[in-house]
């Protein structure tokens, strides 16, 4: 794996070709390591983990500040046996390969919703999966839409490998001119050997059918063909993949439907549902995936809500606007009109008589 390794010198710019080959090195190298599917669910942690596990996450955009990339290859030394000479091996090659930069799919307008699904995940797959340990673009799943939608921008611009909750962001970014897609976060908390991971794709339904779009380093925990008929199939389809690799699914999160518009100051309603499958039969569940269907469909068409306090707070309102003096005034009369002259505001007010 590490014959192939490459040269970055000092702190890497988002526009040295040599960045992207350097982190697919890396995250090859690294990947056999790490079994995990992580989500970035607590926001205010440096230090986020899954499953036990830390990984860090890049707050300073791009290019990358000196310190983040310094963390990273520290942080690679720390979780890879060889650690150490990983690094070193990486950055003191001399043999710089092209890396093939995957381009953003487009389509005839002949293209079936099945076919552009495929190439959008075909997209995300060729990205590859981020096993360096560090997170390169930061997602806060309270920001609005439109902030969302200019990181996964940003994303096709870097070509850099990502992760699950990345590939949701991007998947959403690349659906958005399809609208006869509905799309929707789901997620999923598993059990194994004690510890829990967390992973998320994006439900896709269109047709009377359901799929996903998403990342994983397993085959059969991202990608799903737009053939489910129902949410409790395409759930299913996922709690089978789970045990296939010996974990238990123990809760399910739904999301309502996404919008469409790339500049939507909304929030994505994450977890709409939220399931306990160590709580609900196999008919309960059922019941409740149709109910939240249902929810979706009822959505369609509805404007956004209000945003709560909490949210008006994370967004910035507007100022309150005050009544005051009209200091330095003036009026002036001509004709039928008065007008009235501030410091900073002028009215003009139309008499019923002439003055």
């Amino acid at each position: 794996v590490t014959a192939n390794l490459l040269l970055i010198n000092g702190a890497p710019s988002s526009a040295d070709p040599t960045l992207k080959m350097t982190l697919i090195s890396l995250e090859t190298a690294v990947g056999s390591l790490d079994e995990r599917e992580e989500e970035q669910e607590d926001e205010g942690e440096e230090d986020m983990r899954d499953g036990g596990v830390p990984f860090y996450v890049n707050r300073g955009g791009f290019p990358l500040d000196e310190e983040t990339w310094e963390r990273m290859w520290r942080h690679v030394a720390r979780i890879h046996p060889t650690g150490e000479d990983l690094g070193k091996s990486i950055r003191g090659a001399t043999d710089l390969p092209k890396i093939p930069i995957p381009s953003v799919p487009t389509y005839q307008p002949t293209t079936t919703i099945s076919q552009r699904l495929e190439a959008i995940q075909k997209y995300i797959r060729d990205l590859q999966y981020n096993h360096t340990g560090t997170q390169f673009f930061e997602i806060k799943k309270s920001r609005p839409l439109t902030a969302l939608m200019d990181i996964a921008k940003e994303m096709t611009r870097e070509a850099l490998p990502i992760k699950c909750l990345e590939a949701v962001i991007l998947g959403i970014y690349l659906t958005n001119s399809m609208p006869g897609v509905e799309r929707f976060p789901l997620s999923f908390m598993s059990q194994f050997s004690g510890n829990h991971f967390h992973h998320i794709v994006l439900g896709v339904h269109s047709g009377g059918r359901f799929g996903a779009l998403g990342m994983s380093r397993r085959e059969e925990l991202m990608f799903k063909p737009l053939e489910f008929r129902t949410l409790t199939d395409l759930v299913q389809e996922y709690e089978a993949a789970y045990r296939g690799y010996w974990h238990t699914l123990r809760k399910v999160r739904i999301g309502q439907y996404v919008s469409h518009d790339p500049h939507s100051v909304e929030q994505i309603d994450w977890k709409h549902s939220i399931l306990d499958l160590d709580k609900l039969s196999k008919e309960e569940l059922r019941r409740e995936l149709e109910r939240h269907t249902r929810d979706m469909r009822l959505k369609i068409g509805k404007p956004p809500p209000s945003p709560t306090k909490d949210r008006r707070n994370s967004m910035g309102s507007p100022s309150k606007v005050r009544a005051v003096p009209c200091a330095g005034s003036a009026v002036w009369r001509d004709g039928m009109y008065i007008v009235l002259i501030c410091s900073n505001l002028v009215f003009l007010f139309m008499s019923v008589v002439r003055l």
